[in-house]
C-alpha cells in the first residue's frame, strides 16, 4: 500500500497501482494550473467518513509507493480519473475498468 500524503498532513493509504494512476491525473491538471478536490474514504479505523481537500499549484502533495517498481499505466483508468477530476465534484478513486490500451503516458 503506498500513501498519499496533503500539505496539512492529511493522508490516506491507496494501493499503489491506484496511486500511480492518481498522481498522474493530478500532476496533469496541476501542470495546466487547475485547481481541483480530492476525496477519499477514510478507514474505519479512524472513525469512517470522508475526507476531500483542495489541491492547487501551491499545495504540498507527496505520493509514498510501497514497491519500487512503477505500475504500467492504463489508459482508460487515467480517462476516467481525469473525468471525474474535471467534474463538478472532484477527483476521486473509481474502480479500474478494463485496459483499452497500455500507455507510458496520459493524455489527462
Amino acid at each position: 500500500m503506498g500513501r498519499f500524503v496533503y500539505e496539512n498532513g492529511q493522508k490516506v493509504e491507496i494501493e499503489d497501482r491506484a496511486l500511480r494512476h492518481l498522481q498522474m491525473v493530478m500532476t496533469s491538471k496541476l501542470r495546466r494550473g487547475e485547481p481541483f478536490a480530492f476525496s477519499w474514504k477514510d478507514d474505519h479505523s479512524i472513525g469512517g467518513g470522508r475526507t476531500t481537500v483542495w489541491v492547487h499549484t501551491g499545495s504540498n502533495l507527496v505520493f509514498r509507493y510501497h514497491g519500487s517498481r512503477q505500475a504500467e499505466l492504463n489508459r482508460a483508468w487515467v480517462d476516467a480519473l481525469a473525468q471525474t477530476a474535471n467534474s463538478p465534484g472532484g477527483l476521486y478513486l473509481v474502480p479500474e475498468p478494463a485496459a483499452s490500451t497500455t500507455a507510458s503516458a496520459p493524455r489527462a
